[in-house]
């Protein structure tokens, strides 16, 4: 395949999974969920803002969304209870209903099968999975087993073919000493290879800037999507479209640019403003 076909095959798959290429994908926090530390609030408040957030993403221009239960620190490792599948799956319906958007599902931490069954009840386009190719030290663990096997017979046993997959690779919050002889290239071309419909390239920690040399170097390396996972705002965007097909947005769009807060209109509306700057 030569660079131009690259190119269009990488276009048109972005485009599937967010609705246009150059995309940028606003994240949906909902609070802390029933049986976690952190659990406040009903589950009818947690739905309440989380389609706050949902529809100011909407009116900002955002073109996806993805919803994560980051607030249930400490996380699990690989398995959560049914009671966070139960309201994960009711959060991401009503949104679903709230906004004409493709919806994403993430499930901390690495929860990916759980993650494939909120978005196949709910009707989402995608989840983020961590630890689809390859072994890593979480802030959880030794995540020992690479998910794609299970999770992608679990996708077919259940009937969820359509519900895509996007993988992170070399992901934040882990250390990746067992595989510091794979380079972030072949990480890549391994997550196509074991089926990934985009991959994620992240910086250290959530909220820190992802490096461009990583953008660089994943892209055209395979013909998924490239997406950023961490650190975009207003500054970066724009040259961060240059070498990603998409941006996950989260910290830099929150009251006071902490992802823990709900999202602030203007710091929304700015993000989009300076990314169709230069890319319209």
């Amino acid at each position: 395949m030569n660079n131009e076909d690259l190119e269009k095959t990488v276009i048109d798959r972005t485009r599937t999974l967010f609705g246009r290429h150059r995309a940028l994908v606003g994240m949906v926090h909902v609070g802390a969920l029933p049986g976690t530390p952190r659990h406040k609030r009903a589950l009818d408040g947690l739905l309440a803002a989380a389609a706050a957030d949902a529809e100011l993403l909407h009116e900002a221009g955002f073109d996806a969304l993805i919803v994560e239960n980051m607030h249930d620190l400490p996380y699990l490792r690989r398995r959560v209870g049914p009671e966070i599948v139960a309201s994960m799956s009711i959060l991401v319906r009503a949104i679903r209903e709230t906004v004409d958007l493709p919806v994403g599902v993430q499930v901390l931490a690495g929860a990916n099968q759980e993650a494939l069954a909120v978005a196949h009840a709910a009707g989402a386009s995608f989840i983020r999975a961590e630890g689809f190719s390859y072994a890593s030290v979480a802030d959880e663990g030794l995540l020992e087993e690479a998910d794609a096997g299970p999770l992608l017979r679990y996708r077919r046993m259940i009937g969820a073919d359509d519900v895509a997959i996007i993988a992170d690779v070399h992901k934040k919050h882990s250390a990746h000493a067992i595989t510091s002889d794979v380079t972030l290239e072949e990480q890549v071309s391994t997550a196509e290879f074991m089926g990934a419909d985009g991959v994620v390239i992240t910086g250290s920690a959530t909220g820190s800037p992802t490096d461009i040399n990583h953008l660089a170097r994943a892209s055209g390396r395979s013909n998924l999507p490239v997406i950023v996972g961490s650190g975009a705002d207003p500054d970066s965007i724009g040259s961060l479209l240059r070498d990603a097909d998409a941006v996950i947005v989260g910290s830099s769009i929150k009251v006071e640019g902490r992802w823990s807060n709900p999202v602030d209109e203007g710091r929304a509306q700015a993000l989009v403003e300076a990314a169709r700057r230069d890319h319209p």
